[in-house]
């Protein structure tokens, strides 16, 4: 066309003149090249979800865990017990059903996703055993 994307984004008439049949190949189809033309009429405009940013604490061991220490994961796992919240270090850590609402439940899955974002109390730290007890009870979930 002999310009540059930006005046293809801004000139629609140069858009227009586009013979998008010439740009076909096997792997791109005419119905991905309008797609394309349709976007260029769009700029700035991302069609993706925000991204939440998470983090771990500046947690590394087992050692480096206190009682009462609050910190986020991820649950990793979620079985008839309770789930699995990965913090950071190699071992994850359990949030029993028990210790996952105020309230009682019989299922671990009404409470928590897999991969969801958490906030957990550590209750426990067993290191002979390789064992960390967390808690979700009065912690602020909405931090996480």
């Amino acid at each position: 066309m002999g310009c540059e994307v930006k005046e293809l984004i801004t000139n629609e008439n140069k858009r227009k003149e586009i013979k998008l049949e010439s740009y076909v190949t096997p792997v791109t189809g005419l119905p991905t090249l309008r797609d394309i033309i349709e976007e260029l009429a769009k700029p700035g405009r991302d069609p993706r979800s925000k991204i939440k940013e998470f983090s771990f604490a500046d947690v590394h061991t087992m050692e480096d865990l206190t009682e009462g220490m609050v910190v986020p994961g991820i649950v990793t796992n979620i079985t008839k017990f309770g789930a699995f919240v990965d913090i950071g270090i190699k071992q994850d850590g359990l949030v029993h059903i028990s210790n996952l609402s105020r309230t009682y439940i019989t299922d671990p899955s009404t409470v928590v996703k897999l991969h969801q974002h958490v906030m957990v109390k550590v209750i426990g730290v067993d290191i002979e055993r390789r064992r960390i007890q967390l808690s979700m009870k009065d912690v602020d979930t909405k931090k996480a």
